[in-house]
């Protein structure tokens, strides 16, 4: 409901109860008491603000983290920690918000947090320079390795998917209840772009099939897995415009302080791209997964026919 709806419909129920009054003292009453409820937005944009401030807010527009997970379970948090760069590069997810994540999982009664992805770099230099194995210890998560087959406990079944049939899915989150994506956007050489649906590639062990078997179908199949994230969030408080993957300087990044949230995959690669192309010029015909995510009927594209929400702090 949009904001000048939502006051108008409050004013016309004030009016209501008023005439209510007059004839009917209990309608009046019933009337009084009758509140309009804001519609829970599909997806959300927040911007300004630090990490925790902007994933607060999402998640309050959301209806709380309590719309995602449940008390008792296990939860994943799939953040991007592929390369050995500091938080600086924006390489990787930001450490801030992965801890604040974890916070919120468990204060919402989540039994066990755990934090994982499969890395370019050596895992132990990932983990470690992009500050989020610090992050995620001190929050109170676990994070694990995922550089090793026996890692992957599972070979999962894709029956939608055109050229990625199956793929070995990390135990962890083969056992977990639910799951968090939550990829940071940035400039990628092959995808174009990596955000939510490529961020999917880190939960995979074997890569090289993609790679060598149209990287971007590939991409949008993964993503047919039956076991979806619960929500996702895009990292985008710096942004990596250019040389990405892994970047080669301060240059390459610029500071937006963005975050977007939304359970459409589909959506939320479209809106980040939407906002990627405020710095860099890049056409939603070059990141082709994004549009096979559509077509395998993932999500929407179509922005115009959601309801979003825009929150500046």
């Amino acid at each position: 409901m949009k904001r000048r709806d939502f006051l108008r419909a409050g004013a016309i129920m004030s009016a209501s109860a008023a005439v209510s009054l007059k004839f009917d003292g209990l309608q009046a009453a019933l009337n009084s008491n009758t509140i309009a409820v804001e519609a829970v937005p599909d997806l959300v944009a927040v911007m300004g603000g630090e990490p925790e401030a902007m994933l607060d807010k999402a998640l309050e527009a959301l209806g709380g983290i309590s719309n995602f997970i449940k008390k008792g379970q296990k939860i994943v948090i799939k953040p991007n920690i592929g390369w050995d760069r500091t938080p600086e590069l924006a390489g990787n997810t930001n450490p801030q918000l992965i801890s604040a994540l974890i916070k919120k999982c468990l204060e919402a009664g989540a039994s066990k947090v755990t934090v994982f992805d499969h890395t370019c770099d050596d895992w132990k230099k990932c983990y470690a320079s992009s500050g989020i194995e610090a992050a995620v210890k001190a929050a109170g998560g676990v994070i694990i390795p995922a550089n090793d087959e026996k890692y992957y406990s599972k070979e999962i079944s894709l029956p939608k998917g055109k050229s990625l049939k199956s793929a070995k899915i990390h135990e962890a989150l083969i056992e977990a209840d639910a799951w968090i994506n939550v990829p940071i956007l940035k400039n990628h050489g092959g995808a174009k772009l990596s955000c939510a649906m490529k961020n999917l590639m880190g939960i995979v062990w074997d890569r090289r099939f993609f790679h060598s078997n149209d990287l971007q179908q590939c991409i949008a199949d993964i993503c047919t897995w039956e076991k979806k994230p619960v929500l996702n969030i895009v990292d985008s408080y710096r942004m990596m415009f250019q040389n990405g993957p892994q970047g080669k300087s301060a240059a390459d990044v610029a500071s937006v302080k963005t975050l977007i949230a939304s359970t459409d995959i589909v959506a939320t690669d479209t809106a980040a791209l939407q906002f990627f192309n405020q710095v860099k010029k890049l056409d939603l015909e070059a990141v082709k997964h994004i549009e096979m995510g559509q077509s395998l009927q993932l999500g929407t594209t179509d922005l115009k026919n959601i309801n979003i929400k825009r929150i500046k702090i």
